[in-house]
């Protein structure tokens, strides 16, 4: 109706108050018209025009490609490495935008890798720790903890906000390196935690957290339960000297953090109370660390939830 009455001369403002539409929404119907006639007013199905020049009988081709680089000699894609590809190998003839959607609407996204210690992890051995830790799970007289060390800096952990367009989005920081460490273990089937904010971690330090969890647990193991800790494997947590009271030490398998559900309430952590925030001093950053861990000390099933 609104392009009806502009092709019978009405005026611009007269045509949007009738229709009730902005100016920005009318001017998407003009271009729209414009480029694809009337269809391109619809919404209940594709917009016509120039089909793509990646035939769909080629997009899961295309797909194998983009994940795996290495069959031509590639390490990794960007989109101008896979056009110059594309147009020299396949003989497709495509705008580098026009492969930029293509992509997107294959599923493909740009994303920044993680680093990942892949190539030494033993995944035979990860397997075998995976099985014996059902195997724990399910006895009813078994209490697994998961237990690591964290460092936490009192400069601020920067991630992005909202702002408004052309303001400059800082983030303080003193560079003094105000550290604090934190020794803790949790318990994911009850969401309890214990932590110790220590100087630095050594075998005195961890003997001191050891003790300080055979207090809190001494009653459930007088009862019969078997209280188990599982660490990775840094020299500490291995020292013969340990006196590890009733508490049994249980390892992980080399380079897999990913299982170990305390690393990621680490990170919940530090994202919920140091992103942007500054602590200019040591006795600062002690007490957000000390409110930060009471935070989730005081809402077990909080933890249950970031380490189920």
């Amino acid at each position: 109706m609104a392009i009806r009455l502009f092709f019978e001369k009405w005026q611009y403002e007269d045509v949007r108050k009738i229709i009730h539409v902005s100016p920005q929404q009318f001017r998407i119907w003009i271009l729209r018209f414009n480029r694809y006639g009337i269809d391109g007013l619809t919404h209940d199905h594709d917009r016509p025009g120039r089909p793509t020049k990646i035939p769909a009988e080629k997009h899961d081709e295309l797909k194998d490609l983009i994940r795996n680089p290495y069959q031509v000699g590639e390490d990794f894609w960007t989109a101008r490495k896979l056009h110059g590809h594309l147009t020299e190998k396949w003989r497709v003839e495509l705008g580098y935008s026009t492969l930029c959607a293509n992509m997107h609407k294959l599923g493909f996204r740009l994303k920044v890798p993680q680093p990942w210690p892949g190539e030494r992890q033993d995944e035979k051995k990860r397997e075998q720790f995976r099985a014996d830790l059902a195997g724990l799970m399910d006895d009813s007289a078994c209490e697994i903890w998961f237990g690591d060390e964290t460092g936490i800096e009192g400069d601020p952990r920067p991630r992005r906000r909202w702002a408004e367009r052309g303001e400059k989005t800082r983030t303080p920081f003193t560079g003094d390196h105000v550290r604090e460490n934190v020794i803790g273990a949790v318990c994911p089937s009850s969401g309890e935690l214990f932590t110790h904010a220590v100087p630095y971690v050594d075998r005195e330090w961890f003997q001191l957290f050891i003790d300080g969890l055979a207090d809190i647990t001494k009653q459930r193991h007088d009862e019969g339960k078997r209280v188990i800790l599982i660490l990775d494997n840094a020299r500490w947590h291995k020292a013969k000297s340990l006196k590890w009271h009733h508490v049994e030490p249980m390892y992980l398998p080399p380079y897999s953090p990913d299982l170990n559900p305390i690393e990621r309430l680490w990170l919940v952590l530090k994202a919920r109370w140091f992103t942007n925030h500054i602590c200019r001093n040591h006795e600062e950053l002690s007490k957000r660390v000390d409110q930060a861990v009471k935070s989730f000390i005081n809402t077990p099933a909080d933890i249950q939830s970031i380490c189920r």
